[in-house]
C-alpha cells in the first residue's frame, strides 16, 4: 500500500448525497477478486449511457477535472452493502482522498483499510469547497496527514479527526496485514518466551 503523508493535488466536485456503493462500483464489477481495472467501472451508470458512451454531463467525464486526485461530495458517502470494492474503484481511478460532511461506518473503515483517505469536514466547509473547485478545476487543495489538516490556496485551513492507529497505517502504507509483519521482531519474541 502506498504510503500517504502530503497530497497537493486538484478536486473533482461530486454534488451528490447519499451516493451508495452500488452506484460507485455496479454489482456486474464484483466477481472480480484484484483491484486490476476496477477504476474503469466507477460510477458506471452515471458515466456511461445503456450504449457505453460517455455521458458528457458526469464530472468523471469532464477533461477540466481529468487527473484530480481528491473526491468531494456530499453527505452519507459510501452508503449502502459493504463492498470493498467501491474503494478500489476510487483508489484505482486514481483518488487518494475523499472530502464529504459524513462517510457510512463500513465504507470509512474499509478505505483506512486500503489507503484511501476519507476525511470528514463540516457541510459548510463542504459547500464552500464544492463551489471552489466548481469555479476553479486547476485549484490544487494540500492535505498534510500528520498534521490532520486540508489547506486551501487561499492559506484557509482546516482539521480533520482521525483514529491514530489507522492514521499511523497511512503514514507507513500498512494494510492490516503488513501492520502485523511490520511488529514480526516483536512476535517472535513473545512466542520465544518461556512458558512456565
Amino acid at each position: 500500500m502506498q504510503p500517504f503523508t502530503t497530497l497537493t493535488a486538484t478536486a473533482m466536485p461530486l454534488r451528490m448525497e447519499n451516493v451508495d456503493t452500488d452506484q460507485i462500483i455496479p454489482a456486474k464489477f464484483l466477481t472480480a477478486v484484484t483491484k486490476d481495472g476496477m477504476g474503469d467501472g466507477l460510477f458506471s451508470w452515471l458515466r456511461y449511457d445503456d450504449k457505453g458512451a460517455p455521458r458528457p454531463d458526469f464530472v468523471l467525464n469532464q477533461p477540466q477535472f481529468e487527473g484530480a486526485e481528491v473526491l468531494i461530495a456530499g453527505r452519507n458517502f459510501g452508503s449502502g452493502s459493504s463492498r470493498e470494492h467501491a474503494v478500489w474503484a476510487l483508489t484505482e481511478y486514481g483518488f487518494r482522498a475523499v472530502i464529504t460532511p459524513g462517510f457510512a461506518d463500513i465504507f470509512y473503515n474499509n478505505s483506512l483499510k486500503n489507503g484511501l483517505l476519507p476525511i470528514t469536514l463540516p457541510e459548510a466547509t463542504v459547500n464552500m469547497l464544492l463551489d471552489l473547485v466548481e469555479e476553479e478545476p486547476e485549484a490544487t487543495i494540500r492535505i498534510d496527514l500528520d498534521a490532520q489538516e486540508v489547506t486551501l490556496p487561499d492559506g484557509q485551513r482546516f482539521g480533520f479527526a482521525i483514529d491514530a492507529f489507522r492514521k499511523h497505517c497511512l503514514l507507513n502504507g500498512l494494510d492490516d496485514l503488513g501492520y502485523i509483519e511490520s511488529n514480526a521482531a516483536a512476535i517472535d519474541a513473545y512466542e520465544a518466551r518461556p512458558v512456565y
